[in-house]
């Protein structure tokens, strides 16, 4: 959800600083999935975790699978 709500804030217009002007964290994450998504046509969608959805599933596998690597 965090990323949901992050993609519809105004922190870039705000030169990524949030509502209380202060500093976004993890801006430099931010820019670069801002920059990565530039070029495409995003619809970003919230999806309850551990709901059955397939999608949501593999993603958790995935990261889970990294987080083991680590």
């Amino acid at each position: 959800r965090y990323l949901l709500q992050a993609t519809q804030t105004k922190w870039k217009k705000r030169n990524w600083k949030t509502a209380a002007k202060q500093p976004v964290k993890n801006v430099d994450l931010w820019k670069q999935i801002d920059q990565l998504a530039q070029p495409h046509e995003i619809k970003w969608v919230w999806v309850k975790g551990h709901s059955g959805n397939a999608g949501n599933d593999r993603a958790d596998e995935l990261a889970n699978l990294g987080i083991d690597s680590l």
